[in-house]
């Protein structure tokens, strides 16, 4: 499980990261901190939601997928500890970084556990 958390939030960051430079931000915003993010929210449009939507998303599957492969008993049980995991961490998030409500109802409902349940299926099938 502690496996599957590390490569989900390592494919979380990576498309955090990466997401700036396929989707710019407006001219001036600071989004490298949770006050810059604050003062310019208004100024983001919902294409400036889609890479972190991915990356809770991808991250979540990824790491539920690979605790799910690693155990050697209770597979979808530690898959679904990794969403429940990263569902904390978005509930966190959502008090911490401000967000439009949509995404955050789009990112709570959507982004962990049936992320989580995507991945045993997709471990499932790998093994």
């Amino acid at each position: 499980m502690i496996v599957g958390v590390v490569v989900g939030e390592a494919v979380n960051m990576a498309l955090i990261l990466l997401g700036p430079h396929v989707v710019p931000p407006p001219p001036g915003v600071d989004m490298t901190t949770a006050e810059g993010l604050r003062a310019s929210i208004h100024l983001l449009e919902p294409r400036h939601f889609i890479f972190p939507f991915l990356a809770h998303a991808l991250g979540t599957c990824v790491g539920a997928t690979a605790a799910f492969l690693i155990a050697a008993s209770h597979r979808s049980i530690y898959a679904y500890a990794v969403g429940v995991i990263s569902l904390a961490g978005g509930v966190a998030a959502t008090f911490m970084f401000p967000a439009p409500t949509w995404f955050v109802m789009l990112d709570l409902v959507a982004a962990y556990i049936p992320m989580a349940w995507i991945g045993t299926r997709v471990g499932r099938r790998m093994i």
